[in-house]
């Protein structure tokens, strides 16, 4: 299961958006839902932190069975990518998706002692990580892969079904929206998707915020 806590603060503010700022959207948007697209990032300061952090985030070499964070997490992470060159898209993001999912679900006030924390590629290979996690680590393994930054969102929604807030990453590729969820094996496509309600979107220029149809 992923339910997990998201700021709200952050969810107040971006409905207090929603009703008043929502001027200009495309009416063929993410799950159905219109969108409109904002540039300020400052109100994200855990995704501002995690790009920075996975930056100039520098750790010394070790051995992955110790109880210390290494760079062993993060080369067995660059080779992983480094295999992956060859391989067509579609496929480099199907073998993406299944790397990260094999990391076992883990809250972060069980991790770091704090209900929100977004944590980078090495921190989340090492101390596994909630939904947000997975979809930080694919994206920026796509990206080592060659992948635009604009092609790809962290999706902040409600799962319907399970009546939780979770995260996931969607991809674009060759004109549909593909989703990369921890909750589920198969990489699929947002139109088949119908218990996710997105609340936000955010990738390293721009983030996004949705109102039904």
């Amino acid at each position: 299961m992923s339910g997990r806590y998201f700021s709200m603060k952050l969810v107040r503010f971006i409905l207090f958006a929603l009703s008043c700022c929502f001027s200009q959207y495309s009416s063929a948007s993410l799950f159905g839902y219109q969108e409109t697209e904002r540039d300020n990032l400052s109100i994200f300061p855990q995704w501002l932190s995690v790009l920075e952090r996975n930056i100039k985030d520098r750790v010394p070499e070790g051995e992955c069975n110790t109880r210390r964070l290494d760079s062993c997490h993060v080369k067995r992470w660059k080779y992983f990518i480094h295999s992956l060159k060859s391989l067509p898209r579609m496929e480099q993001i199907r073998r993406v998706n299944e790397f990260a999912n094999q990391q076992e679900y883990i809250l972060d006030i069980e991790n770091y002692g704090v209900e929100d924390y977004w944590a980078t590629p090495k921190q989340f290979l090492y101390n596994n990580g909630d939904c947000e996690d997975y979809a930080i680590t694919k994206m920026l393994s796509l990206k080592q892969l060659g992948f635009n930054s604009s092609e790809m969102r962290i999706v902040v929604l409600q799962d319907t079904n399970l009546r939780i807030p979770h995260a996931v990453l969607a991809v674009n590729v060759k004109g549909d929206t593909l989703i990369m969820d921890n909750q589920v094996e198969e990489v699929v496509s947002h139109r088949h998707i119908v218990h996710y309600v997105p609340i936000y979107s955010v990738n390293e220029n721009q983030w996004w915020m949705y109102l039904p149809n």
